[in-house]
């Protein structure tokens, strides 16, 4: 995740934009926007590491003096990282927020960055700091805070104590409070170079990367998810066709996040291929011909709701197979549709 004894940035097409924010710097905190999937935890996870190396000599960080080690095994005193606990989950950062194994009820991981825990932050950043160079707090991504918990942060975003230094993420800064993004010098992280996220892949062991790449948008970390997964190209070129016979088997065991992300992308290759241009997900003979339009952006705003309350404690079988019969829909003759299937989920709200 970070700059190893090798040297060797975590992800090569990090290389480039981790040394322009290293000599352009000029704020104490910066905000990093980034798509999901490029690499934006890696990049400011490295950014401060660059920041706390003890390394005199060469380029930062190095990867190989006391304070690399202390950031790579993420013991380092003076970095904190504030991330949402469902997030921590899934990484394998540590506790899940449990309350023990004897406990009766036991909360959902939460996907926000409490208030608490950011003035928690706060008072862990005006401490002095333990190694004598400077802190850093990570806060991984930004939009995870609601309206009290970036509130609490303007201030020592605007004046932090010492040298104390912040670094933001997140995948859209619009999403944020104008006030914070205002306290902040931005950077872009450009999309990587398809030739060097292919080679990439390749070398984590991925087959099939250009497909699970362009199933991916773009976005390696995504498509390494998903051969994760088990996903192959062979299994994603049939997703089309599974869905347009109405066979929900195909996503079965889905988390329903990730089902209806999957949905969304064949219905905007479906909705573009109806229209005349070209798909961007899935290859254009693995869709099926004669889907409607208007039926597919019906779908469109379906999927639009699930992702909406997709934190709703639904049977996630019955609700991945709703969606998919909705979606059969589309590619059926519209005298074939009657009113049960148009909208299959109208309880989700508008």
């Amino acid at each position: 995740m970070v700059v190893g004894e090798d040297g060797r940035v975590p992800l090569p097409w990090l290389q480039v934009p981790l040394r322009d924010a290293l000599a352009q710097q000029r704020s104490h905190a910066l905000l990093v926007q980034a798509a999901p999937g490029f690499g934006a935890l890696e990049f400011i996870a490295t950014l401060a590491q660059a920041w706390l190396c003890e390394d005199t000599a060469g380029p930062r960080p190095c990867g190989r003096c006391g304070s690399c080690h202390l950031v790579r095994s993420r013991t380092h005193p003076d970095l904190r990282v504030l991330m949402p606990e469902a997030l921590r989950v899934s990484l394998g950062w540590g506790d899940t927020g449990d309350e023990g194994e004897g406990s009766r009820t036991k909360k959902k991981p939460s996907r926000q960055i409490r208030i608490d825990e950011v003035r928690s932050a706060i008072d862990w950043v005006v401490q002095s700091s333990s190694r004598g160079r400077a802190k850093v707090m990570l806060l991984h991504p930004a939009e995870a805070m609601n309206l009290q918990a970036a509130s609490a942060l303007l201030k020592t975003l605007e004046e932090p104590p010492g040298q104390a230094r912040l670094l933001l993420s997140t995948r859209d800064a619009a999403l944020l409070l104008p006030t914070l993004r205002s306290r902040c010098q931005h950077i872009a992280l450009p999309k990587p170079d398809r030739e060097d996220a292919i080679l990439w892949l390749g070398e984590q062991g991925v087959a099939d990367a250009p497909a699970l790449l362009a199933a991916a948008g773009g976005a390696p970390l995504a498509a390494l998810a998903m051969s994760a997964a088990g996903i192959d190209a062979a299994a994603w070129a049939a997703l089309p066709r599974a869905v347009a016979h109405g066979r929900a088997a195909s996503l079965a065991g889905w988390p329903v996040a990730q089902a209806v992300e999957v949905l969304h992308k064949l219905c905007h290759d479906a909705m573009v291929r109806a229209a005349g241009g070209q798909p961007r997900y899935f290859a254009p003979a693995s869709l099926p011909d004669g889907a409607d339009l208007g039926r597919l952006a019906a779908w469109a705003r379906t999927l639009g709701r699930a992702a909406r309350h997709d934190e709703h404690p639904w049977n996630e079988a019955l609700l991945v197979e709703a969606l998919v019969a909705e979606g059969r829909t589309c590619w059926q003759e519209a005298t074939t549709r009657g009113p049960s299937a148009r909208r299959p989920l109208g309880t989700l709200g508008r």
